[in-house]
């Protein structure tokens, strides 16, 4: 059976709608400060541990300066126990420094001088521009955006780089800018990497993933 994607999207749509966002992407009213740090604190991290570790950090300092005038040992506290957390107090209290030193204390709305940003891969740029700017001209990818696709038989694709290119190419781009929040909610709950719940699942009849494991029974 075929689907377009447009209609396989509005379907995973009402899928997620029973299930919260990404916290990331709902930190601070999407304040870009809030946003490129709640993202750096969620990497190998679960949502619920970012929640409170991102609650309790932006409760001591919530802009750049306010951050700086806290020791390291403070952040570390606050964030604790997201994964790598005294990594990750370094980074926030160096990209504060650069912040300020070079951008009047503000995110530049600009994904060069974010990527600049030591620790700011693609991912946290996309989403920064993305949900900080709520600039539609980005698809943030992480590895629910890399696998669903894929496992959909969309794309192709070994890495997220290269994912990103080819959803830009594929997907119309009036669903670039939501298709983050989308589909980290479907991955997180329904097309899970390991034990998706392809039976519950509400495009698994359009799916190549499924398709295959059905025939293999």
């Amino acid at each position: 059976m075929q689907k377009s994607i447009p209609a396989i999207i509005r379907l995973v749509k009402k899928e997620v709608d029973k299930f919260e966002n990404p916290i990331v992407t709902e930190l601070g009213e999407r304040d870009p400060f809030h946003v490129l740090i709640g993202c750096l604190l969620s990497l190998r991290t679960r949502d619920e541990t970012t929640a409170r570790a991102s609650e309790r950090l932006f409760s001591l300092a919530n802009n750049p300066k306010a951050m700086l005038s806290l020791s390291t040992k403070q952040i570390e506290k606050s964030i604790y126990p997201v994964g790598f957390y005294k990594t990750k107090a370094r980074r926030i209290k160096n990209i504060c420094e650069v912040l300020i030193e070079k951008y009047n204390g503000k995110v530049p709305n600009d994904p060069n001088e974010l990527l600049k940003l030591k620790g700011v891969g693609r991912k946290t740029c996309n989403i920064v521009m993305n949900y900080g700017f709520n600039n539609p001209n980005f698809i943030a990818v992480d590895t629910h955006v890399h696998r669903i696709p894929n496992r959909l038989g969309w794309i192709k694709t070994k890495t997220p780089e290269q994912t990103e290119q080819a959803l830009m190419k594929l997907l119309p781009k009036r669903y670039w800018q939501d298709f983050n929040d989308t589909f980290v909610t479907f991955g997180q709950n329904v097309c899970k990497p390991v034990g998706p719940k392809c039976n519950v699942c509400p495009v698994n009849k359009y799916c190549k993933y499924y398709k295959e494991i059905f025939t293999r029974r």
